[in-house]
């Protein structure tokens, strides 16, 4: 059996400008990065600006398992099989992090017979878009404590600095750094600490800013830090703005390359979804519904993180409306969480199933609270019973939402023809009568509105607040916050914010841990629980099995 990386390896790619071409893209709207991959440019932006759009369908799944989901296998497979029934379909995509690629995941840019691909760059360097966003974070850093060192004419108080550098990888030895050591030349000491790339503000700023203009105007809103008189600093005021936007002009622009079966993929943004906000740039499914006729889009982890932040913040901010919610799971996944052991999910059984099943139940129902139709994907493994299948049938019929098994990751397009007939009928039978609306309305407070997510999409009884919590609400509320959507930080293996309650939990309270304001990217930051925003490696972490020969071919990424 070929790994991911080896089905990857030989497959023939199509030059990018080709794939461009058959999705209409001129050459002058073309930035390639070597043959089989590009950007695209504000020539293409400003040609599409008055395009209509097409249909926006956002893949999203069950709480994630060790036994795998495969969301994005889903999510590229049903876009290839768009076009095996002849419909124009875009994909929009995460960029991996590199955190979980060297760390517990691997690779990430889909599996089996549904990947976008050069599977290698797109999982480590790409196009430099990580490397840029950890290169501005760390710049407004580094501009703050040179003006601590440089006599600090803000004010700024050194105890609240409020933004942190970046790596992108799990490194758990530093979270927690003292910087400024070893006498005056060498800067002001202070507490200090890492968030990977992906957690950090300019990362979801590039992700919601809709031009260069909007990305600048959103740096200069950071919220960096605090003087001794309690007065706000901000990224502009220490004049960072400008340079951080600068190394950031071609990480904006989307990139454009292609699945398995030379599908059209725009891959741009990475922001976790347990941590950040979990979806793609707005810029790039905003051209992808310019593009095609369908675009394909998914959002992290499962529907109460990626989605609902995809529902209530990026389509909030952006205008954005899906037309179709599908809502990945597999049998394996949900005896899991019926209580099977990892080592025994192979072997059938069905009351197992019925016990974990509410998971899906759940999910689904917090999606329909959206008023967009929602589709069950189920991705189909060959250890699958008939006896199994029948619950799953039997679950979806009593819910009254359509369902299709789905065979991506073993069959590509073909195995994913009958989930995208599923979901191209629901949209069309659903046409008109579709009212999107976000889970709660802008004018609540803070409190409100995580109460909100809390009792709706997580089933909790209510929400606990630490004194960091609390303490942090005052001066939030004094900037603004109550006008933004918030952003809850919490495991993703779970409803709850406790990773050992699987199922669908009751009776539990949600502890949020602190709060703090993302001005720049619009929304406030909820921690929940113990969520780290600098992930560590595990015991055997998956970059010891990653090499690559003489030759410079890479194995072992998945």
């Amino acid at each position: 059996m070929l790994t991911d990386i080896e089905i990857a390896q030989q497959t023939e790619m199509k030059p990018i400008a080709d794939v461009a071409a058959d999705l209409g893209v001129q050459a002058n709207e073309l930035e390639p990065y070597g043959r089989f991959k590009a950007k695209l440019n504000e020539a293409l932006f400003r040609r599409m600006e008055d395009q209509p759009n097409g249909k926006l369908i956002l893949v999203t799944a069950i709480n994630p398992t060790p036994a795998g989901e495969g969301k994005t296998t889903t999510t590229i497979g049903l876009g290839e099989a768009m076009a095996r029934i002849g419909k124009k379909a875009v994909v929009a995509l995460r960029e991996p992090s590199l955190g979980p690629v060297f760390g517990v995941k691997g690779g990430a840019a889909g599996g089996g017979y549904a990947q976008v691909v050069p599977m290698e760059d797109i999982n480590l360097h790409f196009t430099g878009d990580m490397h840029a966003i950890t290169s501005a974070n760390n710049l407004l850093c580094a501009m703050l404590d040179n003006h601590l060192q440089q006599g600090n004419t803000l004010g700024i108080d050194p105890r609240r600095v409020l933004i942190k550098r970046c790596l992108d990888m799990n490194d758990r030895a530093l979270r927690n750094i003292v910087v400024g050591l070893g006498g005056k030349v060498n800067g002001v000491p202070r507490e200090d600490g890492f968030v990977i790339t992906v957690a950090t503000e300019v990362m979801a700023i590039l992700c919601l800013a809709d031009s260069l203009a909007d990305l600048k105007r959103r740096l200069g809103s950071i919220l960096v830090a605090y003087t001794y008189d309690n007065r706000p600093v901000f990224a502009r005021d220490l004049q960072a703005e400008g340079a951080m936007a600068a190394l950031l002009r071609d990480a904006i622009q989307p990139n454009l390359v292609q699945t398995l079966e030379n599908t059209p993929a725009i891959v741009h943004g990475g922001p976790f979804a347990n941590i950040a906000h979990g979806c793609n740039s707005v810029r790039a499914t905003k051209l992808a519904l310019k593009l095609g006729d369908y675009c394909i889009t998914e959002a992290g982890f499962g529907s109460d993180l990626g989605a609902e932040k995809f529902l209530d913040i990026k389509c909030r901010l952006a205008g954005l409306a899906p037309d179709c919610i599908v809502v990945v799971a597999t049998v394996r996944a949900l005896k899991y969480n019926g209580g099977v052991a990892k080592a025994d999910l192979a072997a059938e059984n069905v009351e197992a199933l019925e016990r974990g099943i509410v998971n899906l139940q759940a999910h689904v129902a917090n999606m329909r609270k959206y008023g967009v139709p929602v589709v069950v994907a189920i991705n189909r493994f060959h250890t699958d019973t008939e006896a199994e299948i029948r619950v799953i049938d039997d679950c979806c019929r009593e819910l009254g939402v359509p369902y299709a098994l789905s065979e991506a990751f073993a069959k590509g397009g073909e195995g994913a023809v009958p989930l995208a007939e599923t979901v191209v009928s629901e949209i069309d039978r659903t046409e008109g009568e579709r009212h999107f609306a976000p889970l709660y309305a802008d004018g609540l407070t803070v409190e409100e509105k995580i109460e909100t997510i809390a009792h709706e999409i997580y089933g909790a009884d209510g929400v606990v607040y630490a004194p960091a919590a609390k303490k942090a609400l005052p001066d939030i509320k004094a900037l603004g916050g109550d006008k933004l959507p918030v952003c809850i930080a919490k495991t993703q293996y779970s409803l709850s914010d406790n990773a050992a309650l699987l199922g669908r939990p009751t009776g539990f309270t949600v502890t949020i841990r602190d709060l703090r304001l993302s001005n720049g990217a619009g929304f406030v930051v909820a921690y929940a629980g113990d969520i780290m925003t600098m992930p560590g490696l595990p015991k055997a972490p998956a970059a010891q099995k990653i090499d690559v020969d003489e030759a410079g071919v890479i194995s072992g990424l998945f």
